[in-house]
C-alpha cells in the first residue's frame, strides 16, 4: 500500500515517498514537503462508519465531527464543535494519584475553602502508584496525605495500602493507575476521563476522551466538575494487515513516534483505526494510545468494537455510549501503514523518536532488562516475554528485573498458564531462565523515584525497557541508557546481552 498524508488545510504537512512497511529507518531524503488543497476524506473502515451530519437551516452540509469532537461536544452539552473551540466541559472521572493528589487537594482546598466539598465523591478515584516501595519518608507522606482527604471527603474509590511490606496484604491496592482504571471499570467509551498523569491518554483505548491535567486544572475539577478545554484537531493512523508474529502495539506506537517525531502531534488526537487495530487485544490497544503524549499528542483514541464492550461489561454495569467519527469528518492529516511489512523497532536514547530497527542494534551490549510500567506491565506483556524464554529455553545473561503493573496483573504471572509452554505459568519460567522474582506492583522505576526503588538505574547502565520514556535521568541516573522496546525484543535482549531481534528466538 503507498503510504500518504493528506491534509485537510492547505497548510503544509509531511509526506513520506515510501510505503511506511519499509524494511530501514528512512533517511532525511526519503521525506519530502508538499502543498495540499483541502480536499474531502473518504471513511474506509467500516467499523468508524457513521451517518453524515443533518443539513443546517440554510441548506449546507455541516461537517462532520470526529469521535473526539463528538465526545468533547456531547461533554459540553453543545450540539457541534469544531477544532480551536474553547468549551467548558463536563467531566465524567477524574484520577489522580499519590504524586499530584495531595497538590491536587491542596488547591482544592486552598481555592473553595477548606470546609468545601468536592463536586461528586464518586466520580474521583485515588491510586497510590508511583512512589509505594520506598522508605522515604516524603513519599510516604504523600500517601497519608491522600488517606486523610479521601477520609474526609468520603471518596468511594481510594486504592489506598497500609502496609507497604507485603502488598498482598493490602486488598485495596491495586497499583499502576492508568492500567486499574481499566481492570476497575472506570474507563468507558463516550466519556471524559482526566487525570493528574500525562498516561491518562491510555484510556482513549476505550473509545473516551482521556488526557493529562495539571494540579491547578485537578484543584479546579475537584470543586466544580468542569475544565476548560480547547477542541484538538484530530490526526487519523490507518493501521492495515495481518499483525506478523513477531511484533507488538509497542513496536506500532514508537513506528509511529519515529514517523511524526515526539512534536508531530502537538495538541492534537491521534486517532487509530484499520483492520490491524480491530485485531488487537485491549491490552494492545491501551499500549497504543499510551504512548501517544510521546508525540506531544493531546490524547489518543480507538473505535469501540466488541471486543471493548465484552471488556467494558465484564468489568462495570455503568451504562455508556459510545461514538464514531462521522463519514464526512475533518482530519489534519491521515498516515497509513501496511503492518505486515513492518519489522521490530527500538527507541534508542534519549528520545521516543529516535527509532532504530532492533536488527540494525545488534552490537549494542547491554547491562539489564526492565518488563514493567503502564505501557509495558500488563499481564499480555508478561505472557509475551515468558512465551519467548520458553520457546529459547535458554537463562538470561543480564539481570531481567519484572515490576507488574498492579496486583491482578501479580496474581495472573504467578497463575495463569502460557499458551504453548505445557501449562507453565510466567513465574516458572521467568524462575527457570534466570530472572528476578516478579516484585510488588507499582510504577517502580520507569519513574526513576528514590535511590531505593527497586531496579531504579544508580548506575551509568544500558537498559532495554518496556517503559515509555527514554529521556537523561528519567530511569534514575541521569548517564544511563535506556532502549524502549516491546517485550519480546525485550526478554530476546535479556538473552543475549545485547540489543536483539525477537525473531531469532521466534522463527
Amino acid at each position: 500500500m503507498a503510504s500518504s498524508v493528506i491534509s485537510s488545510s492547505p497548510f503544509l504537512c509531511k509526506s513520506p515517498t515510501e510505503d511506511f512497511g519499509f524494511s530501514s529507518s528512512p533517511k532525511p531524503s526519503q521525506i519530502s514537503v508538499h502543498r495540499y488543497q483541502k480536499k474531502s476524506i473518504s471513511r474506509q473502515i467500516v467499523s468508524v462508519m457513521a451517518p453524515h451530519r443533518s443539513s443546517t437551516t440554510s441548506g449546507s452540509v455541516k461537517t462532520g465531527m470526529t469521535m473526539t469532537e463528538k465526545i468533547l461536544a456531547k461533554a459540553a452539552e453543545k450540539s457541534h464543535v469544531v477544532p480551536g473551540d474553547n468549551i467548558w466541559v463536563n467531566v465524567d472521572v477524574l484520577m489522580t494519584h499519590d504524586v499530584c493528589g495531595p497538590g491536587a487537594f491542596g488547591i482544592f482546598k486552598r481555592e473553595f475553602g477548606d470546609k468545601a466539598k468536592v463536586w461528586d465523591s464518586e466520580k474521583i478515584v485515588v491510586i497510590p502508584d508511583h512512589y509505594i516501595f520506598t522508605t522515604d519518608k516524603r513519599a510516604n507522606r504523600n500517601v497519608d496525605i491522600m488517606r486523610e482527604y479521601c477520609r474526609e471527603q468520603n471518596i468511594k474509590y481510594f486504592y489506598d495500602i497500609t502496609d507497604r511490606g507485603d502488598f498482598k496484604a493490602n486488598p485495596d491496592y491495586k497499583g499502576v493507575c492508568h492500567v486499574a482504571l481499566a481492570q476497575e471499570g472506570h474507563c468507558r467509551p463516550g466519556e471524559v476521563l482526566l487525570g493528574t498523569d500525562s498516561h491518562t491518554c491510555t484510556a482513549g483505548a476505550f473509545g473516551q476522551f482521556a488526557t493529562g491535567i495539571g494540579n491547578t486544572d485537578a484543584g479546579f475539577v475537584l470543586g466544580t466538575g468542569k475544565i476548560l478545554l480547547k477542541v484538538p484537531p484530530t490526526m487519523r493512523f490507518i493501521l492495515d494487515g495481518e499483525m506478523p508474529s513477531y511484533l507488538q502495539a509497542k513496536d506500532l506506537i514508537l513506528q509511529i513516534i519515529g514517523e511524526i517525531s515526539v512534536a508531530g502531534a502537538t495538541y492534537k488526537t491521534m486517532e487509530f483505526s484499520g483492520t490491524t487495530i480491530e485485531s488487537l487485544t485491549m491490552e494492545e490497544r491501551m499500549t497504543l494510545c499510551n504512548m501517544v503524549i510521546e508525540a506531544g499528542g493531546k490524547n489518543g483514541v480507538i473505535p469501540p468494537d466488541a471486543t471493548t464492550f465484552n471488556y467494558v461489561e465484564n468489568r462495570t454495569s455503568v451504562p455508556f455510549q459510545p461514538v464514531y467519527s462521522d463519514a464526512n469528518a475533518s482530519f489534519v492529516a491521515d498516515y497509513r501503514f501496511d503492518v505486515s511489512k513492518l519489522e521490530p523497532v527500538v527507541a534508542k536514547p534519549h528520545s521516543p523518536d529516535n527509532r532504530a530497527l532492533a536488527r540494525e542494534c545488534k552490537d549494542v551490549k547491554i547491562d539489564r532488562v526492565y518488563i514493567g510500567s503502564c505501557t509495558g506491565g500488563k499481564t499480555e506483556d508478561f505472557m509475551a516475554a515468558a512465551k519467548l524464554l520458553h520457546a529459547a529455553g535458554k537463562q538470561v545473561k543480564v539481570p531481567t528485573f519484572l515490576v507488574p503493573a498492579t496486583q491482578k496483573v501479580w496474581m495472573d504471572v504467578y497463575a495463569l498458564p502460557v499458551p504453548g509452554a505445557g501449562g507453565k505459568t510466567c513465574a516458572q519460567i521467568f524462575e527457570e531462565a534466570g530472572c528476578d522474582t516478579p516484585t510488588s506492583p507499582s510504577c517502580g522505576a520507569c519513574i526513576g523515584g528514590p535511590a531505593d526503588t527497586y531496579a531504579r538505574l544508580n548506575e551509568p547502565h544500558v537498559c532495554v525497557s518496556t517503559t515509555n520514556r527514554n529521556f537523561p535521568g528519567r530511569m534514575g541516573h541521569k548517564e544511563g541508557q535506556i532502549y524502549l522496546a516491546s517485550p519480546y525484543t525485550a526478554a530476546a535482549s535479556a538473552l543475549t546481552g545485547l540489543v536483539t531481534d525477537p525473531r531469532e528466538f521466534l522463527q
